[in-house]
């Protein structure tokens, strides 16, 4: 029997009152996002609750991804848990673990008789979120995937041409010697580091980030991000940090604000990037496809999502639950869909809303956009790319991030330090499958 991680909730329904009847039902939806991408969710929140009369979604910032995450446990510990938590996509298995804290959104839409089918959702995607046999945990809200974004304005700078093949990493690196030869201070930066050049690094190469198919398989995983691929690729980014040509900037999207400065010449970050980016760069910007290693792979695989999904959580009245189903229908819609996708660069999560924003004619008038879409529905996920599904693994990251920035600083090489991340992180994944089988 799984043992329950986040703690025992308080059952108990009350009997509506006259003048409660009458009332709109209120919904709790605690989110990560601030900036841009805040005022987004505000205006989707705002635009739900004016298109009807039943229901109110109250929407909370509660901190970064881990802090919300953290936010959701310690409220349903005290039996104060919101309707709709945000979570990140790493997680995914705690959230699946903690069996009596969380209520399917598959049964939720069931329950009634809402028009729910994960066949509407980009299959690459619905796949983090559904069960073997298809059925879907948690909506995928945000889903995003990593790109190349490029400052054309500082490469032309740099004598080099702005429409330069960077289709590889053979090829970045010796754009880097010449943006760096041309005196420009921060050639690249990236953000999210783990999941950039070590999760998604791994999927696009075909290899294994974890045993158990990544984790899908079984709670017996052991990681593998290790291998001669990730070595080399660490090792390289290591080399160019101590030369110069890349530039280190902190564990989350601390470079993105050097990037959207004017600072950088290449930056790999989340398609979202485009929300912020397109709003404030004031420099001619490409998207260009992840690099890939061309003396690894004749072509890159697919690559996984970033961002984050909404589980439904335990413990809240029928009536609430109803509030719950429509605002997931209204987010799911065609419509809202393809506008949150053209806003922000987050994956369309539905076929029609991809197809509409086609049709519309975006991409042909923000080249680019549809990279991120392309790149991770070209070919048919494997097991080495469907995704992670890892216990413990913000913790797992913040290890991971620990021991890339000994290889930035010199002080460790590539081996040691995925050797010593990969050790490291088993004993958490032992511990996690030990409290949960």
């Amino acid at each position: 029997m799984k043992k329950f991680v986040l703690g025992a909730v308080a059952a108990g329904a009350t009997m509506l009152t006259p003048i409660a009847a009458y009332a709109q039902t209120e919904v709790q939806f605690w989110h990560a996002f601030t900036g841009r991408l805040g005022e987004l969710v505000a205006a989707q929140v705002e635009q739900f609750n004016a298109s009807q009369s039943n229901y109110v979604i109250v929407q909370s910032h509660k901190g970064n991804y881990s802090e919300t995450l953290n936010a959701g446990i310690a409220a349903f510990r005290a039996n104060e848990q919101p309707h709709i938590l945000m979570v990140f996509e790493v997680g995914t298995a705690t959230m699946m673990a903690a069996e009596g804290a969380v209520r399917p959104i598959y049964e939720v839409m069931a329950d009634v008789g809402a028009d729910f089918s994960t066949d509407a959702y980009i299959g690459a995607v619905a796949g983090y979120y559904t069960t073997p046999e298809g059925d879907m945990l948690s909506l995928p809200f945000n889903s995003s995937t990593p790109v190349l974004w490029v400052n054309r304005d500082l490469l032309e700078q740099a004598g080099v041409d702005p429409d330069v093949d960077l289709s590889t990493w053979e090829q970045v690196g010796d754009v880097l010697s010449e943006v760096q030869t041309a005196g420009i201070d921060c050639p690249m930066t990236t953000a999210w580091q783990s999941w950039i050049h070590l999760e998604n690094l791994s999927a696009y190469h075909d290899v294994p980030f974890a045993t158990q198919d990544n984790g899908f398989a079984g709670l017996d995983t052991e990681l593998a991000f290790n291998g001669p691929v990730q070595v080399q690729h660490i090792q390289t980014l290591g080399d160019w940090a101590q030369d110069g040509r890349f530039i280190y900037a902190g564990r989350r999207n601390e470079g993105g604000a050097n990037f959207r400065a004017g600072e950088c010449a290449l930056f790999t970050e989340s398609s979202a990037g485009y929300a912020g980016i397109s709003t404030e760069a004031e420099f001619s910007f490409d998207v260009r496809p992840l690099p890939y290693w061309a003396g690894a792979v004749d072509e890159p695989q697919n690559t996984i999502i970033g961002g984050a999904s909404l589980w439904i959580m335990e413990g809240h009245e029928p009536e609430e639950y109803a509030g719950v189903a429509a605002f997931m229908s209204f987010l799911s819609s065609t419509d809202v869909q393809a506008q949150w996708h053209q806003d922000t660069g987050y994956l369309p999560i539905t076929l029609a809303a991809g197809e509409a924003t086609r049709e519309q004619g975006f991409y042909e008038e923000n080249p680019g956009t549809d990279i991120a879409v392309i790149q991770m529905t070209a070919n048919q996920p494997t097991p080495n790319s469907n995704g992670l599904r890892l216990g413990s693994f913000d913790q797992i990251r913040g290890i991971i991030d620990e021991e890339l920035e000994a290889v930035w600083s010199g002080d460790k090489t590539a081996q040691e330090a995925l050797d010593s991340a990969a050790a490291r992180g088993d004993q958490l994944l032992r511990r996690f499958e030990q409290a949960n089988d």
